[in-house]
């Protein structure tokens, strides 16, 4: 037997035996928060300002956005799976930071992973974020299901695939396994730190300086000015006294305000491509200009943050909602509006419009604003005429041209 045949049949025959474990009351993953696992190398993350910020960006951007379970447009408050992945997923931490946890690990690393815990009616009762290091994909050979395996400090664990919440970036040569955005950022991440090592290392040198002589001078006095010139540079100023025909003339450091500062527009323009956010999303000023922070944040919502939320959305939905759930019309979904309310004047645009089309109700008009709503009338959809409930029978409506005329009756 070929040493390939040898590996498919252990896998095999340890995804056997974990689904043994599965298809009852489930692992239990409880202490698992906080536990080390092996291969854990956080030093790209800590190590770089325009990583760390486009990934810390990222992570607070997704896990700030309104989380809610729906049913028809309706939100539900009494749902189990809701408030355990909205309020507390586990019992250390609550549901933003957890979704924190997962887009820092997708970002870095390309796949965020939590594991679900279930209870003996397989509903979920804990979830629980892994170290994505630890966790690889294997497809079992004798169904085509996708596994996880988990390799921590006390042994190697399978987990299925809908027993683990998996966020990921786009896929490679493996399917199954997301591309760390790192990893394609390598060179430029080594080219930087090596611009950086060389500019401390330039500043960190003492100022040089070239003394010119106007003629020959013998070495005696030649060591005197040269010793004259030592005291006052050790002594960082005083007095100096420049003998006839010698002039001192500083060595200007132009690498500064050139090439390190290209250095750094050009990384940043690649981690803005890589990540795909726009550039100014790194507060690159010489970059493109916007007419208002509506626009960027536009361009961000749809380049980079809607494919990603619907990767949150349908993971949630499938794996946290029973079938039968997904048909009475149950779904999650994390709310993008905010981000694209713009500035003042925008907004109130926009309501005028809506308000007066019947596209919107005054008290949803309230909710975005996050104001009470009054009931009622404000209830109700409103259209312009100006401006009748919506439901009026058009026989009741008053028309704004009619005026009145001599003999009392009104003219059209």
């Amino acid at each position: 037997m070929k040493w390939h045949q040898r590996l498919r049949g252990a896998v095999k025959g340890a995804v056997k035996a974990a689904a043994s474990g599965w298809k009852g009351a489930g692992f239990d993953f409880s202490s698992w928060a906080g536990r080390t696992f092996w291969g854990i190398d956080n030093s790209k993350l800590a190590s770089n300002e325009t990583i760390f910020s486009v990934i810390t960006r990222q992570a607070n951007i997704m896990s700030a956005l309104p989380l809610k379970l729906y049913k028809e447009y309706d939100v539900l408050n009494d749902h189990a799976a809701a408030d355990l992945l909205i309020n507390s997923p586990n019992q250390n931490m609550g549901g933003s930071e957890m979704i924190n946890k997962l887009e820092v690990d997708r970002n870095e690393f390309g796949n965020g992973y939590a594991i679900i815990e279930r209870d003996i009616r397989q509903q979920p009762v804990s979830i629980t974020p892994i170290e994505s290091t630890a966790v690889t994909p294997v497809i079992n050979s004798d169904d085509s299901s996708l596994w996880y395996e988990v390799r921590g400090v006390r042994g190697t664990y399978y987990v299925h695939n809908m027993d683990m919440i998996h966020v990921k970036h786009i896929t490679g040569a493996s399917r199954w396994k997301g591309i760390s955005p790192l990893d394609v950022l390598k060179n430029t991440l080594l080219y930087d730190k090596a611009v950086q090592e060389f500019s401390l290392s330039e500043m960190e040198k003492k100022d040089s300086f070239i003394l010119s002589y106007s003629a020959n001078v013998d070495d005696e006095k030649r060591k005197r000015i040269v010793s004259d010139f030592k005291r006052f540079y050790n002594e960082n100023g005083g007095i100096l006294f420049q003998e006839p025909g010698v002039t001192i003339d500083e060595i200007d450091k132009k690498y500064f305000s050139s090439d390190t500062l290209a250095s750094e527009r050009i990384t940043r323009s690649r981690v803005a491509n890589v990540f795909n956010v726009p550039v100014t999303f790194l507060n690159d000023n010489e970059g493109q200009s916007y007419a208002s922070n509506e626009q960027m944040m536009i361009q961000y919502v749809q380049m980079k943050l809607t494919p990603d939320v619907r990767q949150y959305e349908q993971e949630f939905n499938r794996k946290l909602l029973r079938p039968e759930e997904r048909k009475k019309g149950m779904y999650f979904k994390l709310n993008m509006g905010g981000l694209l309310r713009g500035d003042t004047a925008s907004r109130t645009a926009f309501y005028n419009v809506m308000l007066r089309s019947a596209g919107m109700k005054p008290d949803e008009v309230r909710r975005l604003e996050d104001l009470p709503p009054e009931g009622g009338m404000a209830d109700k959809l409103w259209i312009s005429g100006d401006l009748y409930p919506v439901d009026l029978d058009p026989t009741l409506r008053k028309s704004t041209t009619s005026t009145p005329s001599k003999g009392g009756e009104k003219e059209q």
